[in-house]
């Protein structure tokens, strides 16, 4: 009975991955929004859109960083690139992102046209250093720059991405589907995207809007930050950032609903329902539990 169950898994999920209809033509001139920019999987989203052809916004907290990859996207054939640096920490800083976008992805097309045709939401906020990481200080930080800042932008956009029947594509974790040990307020903000993008694709839907939604769930960041932030507390090892990164753009490109690179974590999402224990048991094969307890 298990064999079967597996074997029928396994065709499900070959038959779900191999029907692909990217057409990386199809990208070229489409005008993106991209936060997170500056390192990790948000550098090399950047580049493989430049590589395609589309006109840039980029967003990342450190402007030093974000400078080297605007070069970059140029040098690789991006036709325009323009980047501000902005702290999503701060409330009012998604409403001067979204209108600097506008402005300048709809120069010589006219806003009316629609100024955005992806906005693709990558930016990701660690605990503050000096901070607790379950302190009431560190949760609303957290909550903000991981969750409430991504509505925001997303409120903002919509209008734009509706005239242009253009695309949503926002890089969760796992953490934001299967809850696991020691990242209670991450793991909380994580949650709350999927239940806010989840009921508003459904609210899209029923009016009839053309915007899509697409859900990216990555495993551990491929970036020194990240590696560093969980050095001896977990045994999972980075997604390679260009697989990941091609992983996210050709399931915005075809109006996915949902990504999971590695694939196998569509398996394990699927499990939190419907074999809990066993789920459990393979958290705690990744997890330092001695290690995480004492951070």
């Amino acid at each position: 009975m298990k064999v079967l169950l597996l074997t029928g898994l396994g065709a499900l999920f070959f038959s779900y991955y191999w029907d692909d209809n990217f057409d990386p033509a199809g990208l070229q001139g489409a005008r993106v929004l991209l936060t997170g920019a500056s390192a990790g999987i948000g550098e090399e989203l950047a580049y493989l859109y430049a590589r395609l052809g589309a006109h840039l916004v980029l967003t990342a907290h450190t402007e030093a960083l974000l400078q080297k990859v605007v070069g970059n996207c140029r040098k690789l054939g991006a036709p325009k690139v323009f980047f501000i640096a902005a702290d999503m920490a701060s409330p009012e800083v998604p409403e001067r992102l979204v209108r600097f976008a506008l402005d300048k992805l709809g120069e010589g097309r006219g806003l009316d046209s629609g100024g955005l045709d992806y906005l693709v939401l990558n930016h990701l906020g660690a605990t503050p250093s000096g901070t607790r990481s379950r302190s009431v200080q560190a949760t609303r930080w957290l909550l903000q720059v991981n969750f409430l800042s991504y509505v925001q932008l997303t409120s903002l956009a919509l209008p734009s991405l509706t005239d242009s029947k253009g695309s949503l594509v926002v890089v969760s974790s796992l953490l934001g589907h299967v809850p696991t040990s020691f990242s209670s307020p991450y793991s909380a903000a994580k949650f709350a995207l999927d239940g806010f993008f989840g009921s508003l694709r459904r609210e899209l839907d029923v009016q009839d809007v053309n915007v899509a939604i697409t859900m990216c769930v990555l495993g551990l960041r491929d970036r020194a930050s990240t590696a560093e932030g969980v050095r001896g507390v977990t045994r999972a090892k980075a997604a390679p950032g260009p697989k990941a990164a091609l992983a996210v753009i050709r399931g915005g490109a075809t109006r996915a609903p949902g990504v999971f690179y590695p694939w196998h974590f569509h398996l394990l999402c699927l499990l939190r329902g419907w074999l809990p224990h066993p789920r459990a048991w393979f958290i705690r094969q990744e997890l330092n539990v001695t290690a995480a307890a004492a951070a």
